[in-house]
Protein backbone atom coordinates (compact mmCIF):
# COMPACT_ATOMS: atom_id res chain seq x y z
CA UNK A 1 0.00 0.00 0.00
CA UNK A 2 2.83 2.33 0.82
CA UNK A 3 4.42 2.25 -3.15
CA UNK A 4 0.82 2.79 -4.36
CA UNK A 5 0.00 5.76 -2.11
CA UNK A 6 3.40 7.62 -3.13
CA UNK A 7 2.36 6.24 -6.60
CA UNK A 8 -1.28 8.27 -5.91
CA UNK A 9 0.88 11.48 -4.22
CA UNK A 10 3.23 11.82 -7.23
CA UNK A 11 0.99 10.85 -10.42
CA UNK A 12 -0.81 13.54 -12.23
CA UNK A 13 -4.50 13.61 -12.16
CA UNK A 14 -5.74 11.63 -14.97
CA UNK A 15 -2.31 10.22 -15.06
CA UNK A 16 -1.66 6.26 -15.78
CA UNK A 17 -0.70 3.59 -13.47
CA UNK A 18 0.93 0.22 -15.61
CA UNK A 19 0.83 -2.78 -13.50
CA UNK A 20 2.71 -5.34 -15.28
CA UNK A 21 3.66 -8.78 -13.40
CA UNK A 22 4.05 -12.29 -13.42
CA UNK A 23 1.23 -14.23 -12.11
CA UNK A 24 2.22 -17.19 -10.81
CA UNK A 25 0.06 -20.46 -12.34
CA UNK A 26 2.35 -23.86 -12.27
CA UNK A 27 4.04 -22.51 -15.95
CA UNK A 28 4.93 -25.13 -18.50
CA UNK A 29 8.50 -26.29 -19.21
CA UNK A 30 8.85 -27.15 -22.86
CA UNK A 31 11.50 -28.23 -25.65
CA UNK A 32 11.03 -26.39 -28.70
CA UNK A 33 11.73 -27.02 -32.16
CA UNK A 34 11.51 -25.00 -35.49
CA UNK A 35 8.31 -27.62 -36.47
CA UNK A 36 6.63 -27.98 -32.65
CA UNK A 37 6.90 -28.61 -29.09
CA UNK A 38 6.35 -30.85 -26.68
CA UNK A 39 5.66 -30.27 -23.03
CA UNK A 40 7.98 -31.98 -20.50
CA UNK A 41 6.10 -30.84 -16.94
CA UNK A 42 5.11 -27.74 -14.79
CA UNK A 43 6.98 -25.69 -12.37
CA UNK A 44 5.50 -25.87 -8.86
CA UNK A 45 4.32 -22.25 -7.21
CA UNK A 46 5.81 -21.98 -3.88
CA UNK A 47 4.08 -20.48 -1.00
CA UNK A 48 6.71 -17.56 -1.17
CA UNK A 49 5.44 -16.51 -4.76
CA UNK A 50 2.06 -17.30 -4.26
CA UNK A 51 1.59 -14.92 -1.30
CA UNK A 52 3.42 -11.88 -3.12
CA UNK A 53 1.00 -12.72 -5.95
CA UNK A 54 -1.82 -11.96 -3.06
CA UNK A 55 -0.67 -9.34 -1.31
CA UNK A 56 0.03 -7.74 -4.73
CA UNK A 57 -3.48 -8.18 -5.78
CA UNK A 58 -4.91 -7.19 -2.46
CA UNK A 59 -3.24 -3.79 -2.06
CA UNK A 60 -4.25 -3.03 -5.81
CA UNK A 61 -8.33 -4.13 -5.09
CA UNK A 62 -7.88 -1.52 -1.62
CA UNK A 63 -6.10 1.39 -4.02
CA UNK A 64 -9.48 0.99 -6.22
CA UNK A 65 -11.70 0.48 -3.23
CA UNK A 66 -10.48 3.81 -1.66
CA UNK A 67 -10.66 5.58 -5.16
CA UNK A 68 -7.25 6.01 -5.82
CA UNK A 69 -7.38 4.32 -9.44
CA UNK A 70 -9.95 3.59 -11.42
CA UNK A 71 -9.07 -0.19 -14.21
CA UNK A 72 -9.13 1.08 -17.43
CA UNK A 73 -8.39 -2.05 -19.33
CA UNK A 74 -6.78 -5.93 -18.40
CA UNK A 75 -5.13 -8.34 -20.70
CA UNK A 76 -3.31 -11.15 -19.71
CA UNK A 77 -0.07 -13.03 -21.87
CA UNK A 78 2.68 -15.38 -22.40
CA UNK A 79 6.18 -14.96 -22.05
CA UNK A 80 8.36 -16.79 -22.84
CA UNK A 81 11.76 -17.57 -21.49
CA UNK A 82 14.31 -19.21 -23.69
CA UNK A 83 17.33 -21.15 -23.16
CA UNK A 84 20.10 -23.04 -25.40
CA UNK A 85 19.95 -25.84 -23.42
CA UNK A 86 18.20 -27.22 -20.18
CA UNK A 87 21.10 -27.34 -17.78
CA UNK A 88 20.93 -23.34 -18.79
CA UNK A 89 16.86 -23.21 -17.73
CA UNK A 90 18.55 -25.04 -14.80
CA UNK A 91 20.54 -22.70 -13.30
CA UNK A 92 18.52 -19.87 -14.04
CA UNK A 93 15.57 -21.30 -11.91
CA UNK A 94 18.21 -22.14 -9.35
CA UNK A 95 19.71 -18.22 -9.51
CA UNK A 96 16.20 -16.33 -10.07
CA UNK A 97 13.15 -18.22 -9.31
CA UNK A 98 14.19 -20.88 -6.42
CA UNK A 99 11.98 -18.31 -3.85
CA UNK A 100 8.70 -18.44 -5.98
CA UNK A 101 8.78 -21.31 -8.44
CA UNK A 102 10.27 -25.10 -7.82
CA UNK A 103 11.49 -27.01 -10.68
CA UNK A 104 11.28 -30.84 -9.78
CA UNK A 105 14.16 -33.37 -10.48
CA UNK A 106 11.59 -35.51 -12.63
CA UNK A 107 10.70 -32.18 -14.84
CA UNK A 108 14.62 -31.60 -15.18
CA UNK A 109 15.12 -35.45 -16.25
CA UNK A 110 12.57 -35.39 -19.14
CA UNK A 111 13.26 -32.00 -20.62
CA UNK A 112 17.11 -33.50 -20.64
CA UNK A 113 15.77 -36.41 -22.37
CA UNK A 114 13.37 -34.57 -24.58
CA UNK A 115 16.02 -31.96 -26.01
CA UNK A 116 18.92 -34.85 -26.37
CA UNK A 117 15.91 -36.33 -29.00
CA UNK A 118 14.76 -33.00 -30.81
CA UNK A 119 16.56 -31.48 -33.70
CA UNK A 120 19.40 -29.96 -33.63
CA UNK A 121 18.27 -26.55 -33.12
CA UNK A 122 16.09 -27.22 -30.17
CA UNK A 123 15.70 -24.50 -26.83
CA UNK A 124 14.03 -25.03 -23.99
CA UNK A 125 11.31 -22.16 -23.04
CA UNK A 126 9.08 -21.79 -19.83
CA UNK A 127 5.88 -20.31 -20.91
CA UNK A 128 5.36 -17.68 -18.25
CA UNK A 129 2.01 -16.06 -17.28
CA UNK A 130 1.98 -12.16 -17.16
CA UNK A 131 -0.83 -9.29 -16.45
CA UNK A 132 -0.47 -5.99 -17.31
CA UNK A 133 -3.27 -3.61 -16.20
CA UNK A 134 -3.65 0.10 -16.60
CA UNK A 135 -4.96 2.20 -13.88
CA UNK A 136 -6.09 5.82 -14.36
CA UNK A 137 -5.45 8.00 -11.41
CA UNK A 138 -9.04 9.30 -9.94
CA UNK A 139 -9.59 12.87 -9.58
Amino acid sequence: MHALEEIKRTLVPGGLLIDLRPVLGNWPVEVVWRNGYRETGRLKDLPDGLSDDEAANEAIEEAARREWFELEHEENFSLFYSWDTPSELEEFAREEWDQFVQLDEDIIRATKSAWAVADADAQVRVRASMMVNLWRKSG
